[in-house]
């Protein structure tokens, strides 16, 4: 059997031709085993016809093997050559043959060097997609926390402006007397929780000593 692999025979064919040939080694061998036992099956029953004959069956089956050994290695050296014939001449492609799936590369050829190269582009590539991919998710990260910090800044333009409408209400013009409406205001309330937690106190006082 033929050592090279003819990857492009497989290719176009399904099917290595090596295989191909095996399988008709193989078909033609089954055949020759048959005809042998064909061949000595009807040497038996013509002996049968023969009383006097001192031929036993056994030394028809040596004579037998000892055929089918003979004719075995004609038909391995026949077969050799007919392999051979087969493998160069009717399953193997020209040298100057591409395949239709093939064109492509007899329109684009490239060098190994070049081939490599382009490896060497695609790894790049792939390593900067991985860097801006890792970039837009910490961008998207920072635009949420963003978002969050917009949202408390427009709470705290609410609140301004709810206190800027409540000191309007009450006569202060900006934020300046506002804040110091809220302070004046604060002071008050503070004087009088206080006011209140010393009367509180004394009442306990007063209920603890009742």
């Amino acid at each position: 059997m033929s050592v090279n692999p003819m990857a492009y025979e497989a290719q176009f064919f399904g099917f290595t031709p090596q295989t191909c040939m095996l399988r008709i080694y193989i078909a033609f061998q089954d055949y020759l085993f048959e005809m042998m036992l064909v061949v000595e099956s009807v040497i038996l029953k013509k002996l049968d016809g023969f009383p006097g004959c001192k031929i036993s069956p056994f030394q028809i089956r040596k004579s037998t093997e000892k055929f089918l050994l003979f004719m075995k290695e004609h038909f391995d050296k026949l077969f050799s050559k007919m392999e051979e014939v087969l493998l160069q001449l009717v399953l193997s492609i020209p040298k100057n043959v591409l395949l239709p799936e093939d064109k492509v590369h007899e329109q684009y050829p490239y060098s190994k060097a070049q081939f490599q190269a382009l490896q060497d582009e695609i790894h790049q590539l792939q390593q900067q997609y991985r860097a801006e991919a890792s970039a837009g998710q910490a961008l998207r990260a920072e635009l949420e926390e963003q978002k969050a910090v917009q949202a408390e800044l427009e709470k705290i333009l609410q609140w301004f402006d709810g206190l800027e409408n409540i000191c309007r209400e009450h006569g202060t013009g900006n934020l300046e007397e506002s804040f110091a409406f809220l302070t004046q205001n604060s002071k008050k309330l503070q004087d009088v929780l206080k006011d209140v937690e010393e009367k509180s106190k004394k009442i306990k006082q007063h209920d603890q000593l009742l």
